[in-house]
């Protein structure tokens, strides 16, 4: 079975909530509550982009020491129950849309970010970013509403 053939949203059900890096990155430097927001939103699936695993992993690969098995570990959590989204034929039409939009109106967003948001929209879901302002000119991407979590972002 393709990954499409279940990744895309059916009849106005939301997919899963993709996570942005962004929102792993601060829940490892505990500047976010990561498992306490997962856990808090039990009737919601999670998933990440496969840009974003490498985004992750290239964090790891640049640290030394004792701080690289620090952040191997804390990954190595976070992701192992997480389903991954791989970049398919279809994502990357998605992702050409995106690109195409946001060139046109001079307001191009970071490259991988381009394709997490290629991936949520393709997918129907919400996208779980604290870097909001990197999504806000990207038409149609439904991205998580904070203050309904009563989470605030510093």
């Amino acid at each position: 079975m393709g990954g499409d053939a279940l990744g895309t949203a059916v009849a106005g059900r939301q997919m899963a909530i993709i996570l942005d890096a962004d929102v792993i990155i601060r829940g490892e430097k505990g500047t976010f509550a990561l498992q306490e927001w997962l856990a808090g939103r039990p009737d919601d699936d999670f998933e990440i982009a496969a840009i974003t695993v490498a985004e992750l992993w290239h964090g790891v690969e640049r640290a030394r020491g004792r701080r690289r098995r620090e952040r191997e570990q804390y990954l190595e959590t976070v992701l192992a129950p997480m389903p991954v989204v791989d970049y398919t034929r279809a994502i990357a039409r998605e992702h050409a849309r995106i690109w195409a939009e946001l060139e046109a109106a001079g307001r191009m967003s970071g490259y991988y970010d381009v394709i997490v948001a290629a991936t949520a929209r393709h997918r129907g879901s919400e996208l779980a970013t604290l870097n909001q302002a990197h999504f806000k000119d990207i038409a149609g991407l439904r991205l998580v509403d904070w203050t309904a979590g009563g989470i605030e972002i510093p």
